[in-house]
């Protein structure tokens, strides 16, 4: 996403600024913003510092390569009819939903929370604004797994905006799986086991309070490397993949749910089913 190349581009400038001036970037916490701090990758962050903010697929395009991307989604797994939709970030900051949605984009997930120690300060318009322009919106939560439990992220998601409602246009939350973008390995320094375990517990803790099990977004090869269970049974499928076909899924999912198919100029996500089907998914329980 070029304007999001360009603001990172733009912070990683100030912060070298500020370190050559002598000031210490995301230090001296006061008692009043202490509590709102967590370590991450040996790094105090401030939860709503830009840089600890990571946009779905930031990682997997780093690793993966964003391969050569399609202004028109094209045709999937079993795909016969399908919605075109968005995913947005902080990265963004307020979108003009009204230009969107005249362009034929009908559902939109928002990124809501990361970890334990970030939430996305344009949340509220994002989230609020598809909804009030007539989009379907769900909200995702990127995973880190090396921060804390999958419950307590489970929480930390639901307390800010991954929860659901059966309005008939509000999406499962999302959780969203890919490459470490601090230091410790692709796969956050958890085995295949125990990263299963880590998702089961997000999922179960998101289900108990819900109803409905979070879809997972991810990599084909993401999930081969890091994880070794199936969860083909109750969770959506989510798939990440920058080509002109979805390409082999992730271990014992028979269809995806949702490809996120290109990054250029907006993340763009296609959904393998009618409008019908959409709201079916953002109402339907079990």
């Amino acid at each position: 996403m070029s304007v999001s190349i360009a603001r990172r581009s733009r912070r990683r400038l100030v912060a070298v600024a500020a370190v050559v001036a002598g000031v210490v970037v995301l230090g001296g916490l006061t008692p009043a913003n202490a509590s709102a701090a967590g370590t991450v990758g040996g790094t105090t962050a401030d939860r709503q510092e830009p840089e600890h903010d990571h946009a779905m697929g930031s990682q997997i395009r780093r690793v993966e390569g964003t391969g050569a991307p399609d202004s028109i989604p094209p045709r999937g797994v079993f795909a016969e009819a399908t919605v075109p939709g968005l995913d947005v970030s902080g990265y963004q900051g307020n979108v003009n939903w009204a230009d969107y949605y005249n362009q034929g984009y009908r559902f939109v997930y928002t990124k809501a929370s990361e970890g334990t120690y970030y939430t996305n300060p344009y949340f509220t318009q994002q989230y609020n604004g598809s909804y009030d322009i007539g989009m379907i919106r769900g909200a995702y939560h990127f995973a880190i797994p090396s921060d804390s439990s999958g419950a307590t992220q489970a929480g930390y998601f639901l307390a800010n905006g991954g929860g659901w409602s059966a309005d008939g246009r509000t999406l499962p939350g999302a959780l969203d799986l890919e490459y470490n973008p601090y230091s410790g390995g692709d796969c956050y320094g958890l085995s295949p086991s125990a990263m299963t375990a880590w998702i089961k517990d997000f999922s179960d803790t998101y289900h108990a309070r819900t109803n409905k099990w979070p879809a997972i977004y991810t990599s084909t090869s993401w999930w081969n490397e890091c994880v070794n269970g199936d969860f083909s049974s109750t969770n959506p499928l989510w798939v990440a993949r920058y080509a002109s076909s979805v390409g082999v899924l992730p271990y014992n999912w028979g269809f995806y749910t949702i490809w996120q198919y290109s990054s250029d100029p907006i993340d763009q996500d296609s959904f393998n089913g009618g409008y019908d089907r959409l709201t079916a998914f953002a109402t339907n329980h079990d």
